[in-house]
């Protein structure tokens, strides 16, 4: 038997460590992610050079993302408020029960059973599992323990705008009689299904565009989040298992909270590319 070549599975030796986010994970296409244009995004990348310049790369990281998580979920009890501003019946939610009565009139058992299979994939077991393969597979690869810590974080600032909203609002699912088994019991609001694919998904995604080259390659990846995180939106819906403007805004702050995600590694590369920068500059005096 061929014995196993480690290399197989670690890539190019450029594709490793601070040196592979250095030369490949600062810019995508034309866009220089550690170039901030605006005044917050320079105040933001200041403070994180700050930090890292004492404590380290990983510090500066894990600090924003904390203040990020301190965002969301801020974030997340304006969604509340708005949520509660629009639930009567001349509001947002005033859609949801014709939507749903709908799509009562276009269920079939086949449709029920493969729609059920999909969305189980960003369940409490389909997206861990996708989400400690990818990081596995990711770290291991490029060497670097930042995509655990961007796909973790992702997943847990899911979980924490999930749990928040769902304790605030209490809002409860389409009836049982309306809904496709197995039933759950949490409460509606925010859709968690749909909050943790957009966050997961999404930086998984991120993280994949990063190190394409092509930008064919980096616009069907980003469609192909889109397409599936949208997909497992809209089969809850569909089986009942949430009100559209659950979904809606589980999609929404999934999105913010990704954006803050990035916004943290971009913060990672700033500080890493300015320590390096600093460290060569003996050599070439």
């Amino acid at each position: 038997m061929e014995p196993i070549d480690a290399r197989r599975w670690t890539g190019d030796p450029s594709e490793h460590g601070a040196e592979g986010e250095r030369r490949q994970d600062a810019q995508v296409g034309d866009v220089e992610l550690t170039h901030w244009r605006t005044l917050l995004g320079r105040t933001l990348a200041r403070g994180g050079a700050w930090v890292g310049d004492r404590l380290g790369p990983y510090a500066a990281l894990l600090i924003t993302l904390a203040i990020g998580a301190a965002i969301i979920a801020g974030l997340t009890a304006l969604a509340v408020g708005v949520y509660d501003a629009v639930t009567d019946e001349d509001g947002v939610a005033g859609v949801d029960r014709p939507l749903l009565d709908a799509i009562l009139t276009i269920r079939n058992p086949d449709a029920d059973a493969l729609i059920t299979g999909f969305t189980d994939l960003a369940g409490t077991i389909g997206m861990p599992a996708i989400a400690i393969v990818s990081l596995l597979v990711l770290s291991l690869r490029r060497r670097s323990w930042t995509p655990v810590v961007l796909i973790v974080a992702a997943g847990a600032g899911s979980l924490l705008m999930t749990v928040i909203g769902k304790g605030i609002i209490g809002r409860d699912r389409p009836p049982l009689a309306d809904a496709v088994p197995p039933y759950e019991v949490s409460a509606s609001f925010p859709s968690g299904h749909t909050l943790n694919a957009v966050a997961i998904l999404g930086v998984i995604a991120y993280l994949l565009i990063l190190r394409r080259s092509s930008a064919v390659a980096r616009v069907l990846i980003g469609l192909a989040a889109v397409v599936l995180t949208a997909s497992v939106a809209l089969s809850r819906v569909y089986l009942g298992h949430h009100w559209l403007t659950d979904v809606l805004a589980g999609y929404a702050l999934g999105a913010a909270w990704l954006a803050l995600v990035i916004t943290a590694h971009r913060v990672y590369l700033t500080v890493r590319e300015r320590r390096e920068g600093r460290e060569r500059e003996p050599e070439t005096a």
